[in-house]
């Protein structure tokens, strides 16, 4: 049952599903690498781990061979393209004007 962030550093309680991000990991149990037949799926376990929503924000869980599942900083996304506005010039008198539909006209 889940009692906690996963952060060991937070105290956060769990409470609800929809607040933090619940993960889902699947384990398999000792001794049953390598093994390729079907009755190794019944060795598989399922463990959850949450992260409260403070924490989801710059942390997520990650798998580190030798030690299991820890928590780890969320790779920063590359910053945004900057978005240069144009400024569209002021309509002249000469310019026609279209507001709504325009019914019938061919060049």
């Amino acid at each position: 049952m889940l009692s906690k962030c996963a952060n060991p550093g937070c105290p956060a309680p769990f409470r609800y599903f929809h607040q933090g991000k619940l993960f889902r990991v699947e384990l398999q149990a000792e001794g049953t690498e390598g093994l390729d037949f079907d009755t190794s799926r019944a060795r598989r376990r399922l463990e959850f781990y949450w992260l409260c929503a403070d924490c989801a924000v710059t942390m997520t869980l990650a798998f580190q061979k030798g030690t299991g599942i820890i928590v780890a900083p969320v790779k920063p996304t590359p910053p945004a393209k900057a978005v240069v506005e144009t400024p569209v010039p002021p309509r002249s008198e000469a310019e026609p004007s279209f507001r709504g539909r325009r019914y019938g006209t061919h060049p």
